[in-house]
């Protein structure tokens, strides 16, 4: 299967596990969608990695992505409010995810540069 399908699929498995991790607050039945959640967005993480994409590029395009997410749609799940320097936080954090795997001289898995001596 494609890796980014699969990355797509573990960011939207996360976010959903988090966002019924706040659920549980109000009704405690939604904890097993965040067992499911998680144990599928982790899943579904291995497979995105088994499939070739490195762990640098998953981890933070997962971890920037969930974030992000999670933050906005608690603003308009839950009622949440962000400041505007958090906004600028959840944009930088966008960005710079972009910049790092965007850059050029990133080295290729499995190039001898990859490979720590």
């Amino acid at each position: 299967m494609n890796a980014r399908l699969l990355l797509v699929a573990a960011i939207v498995a996360e976010v959903i596990g988090t966002l019924a991790l706040r659920a549980t607050i109000d009704h405690r039945a939604w904890i097993a969608v965040v067992i499911v959640g998680y144990v599928a967005a982790f899943t579904l993480l291995g497979l995105t990695l088994r499939s070739g994409m490195s762990i640098s590029a998953a981890y933070g395009i997962w971890g920037a992505s969930g974030v992000s997410l999670v933050a906005l749609l608690g603003m308009i799940v839950f009622g949440e409010t962000l400041s505007p320097s958090a906004l600028v936080g959840i944009a930088l954090i966008v960005v710079g995810v972009v910049l790092i795997e965007t850059d050029p001289r990133r080295a290729e898995p499995g190039s001898v540069q990859d490979v720590n001596v």
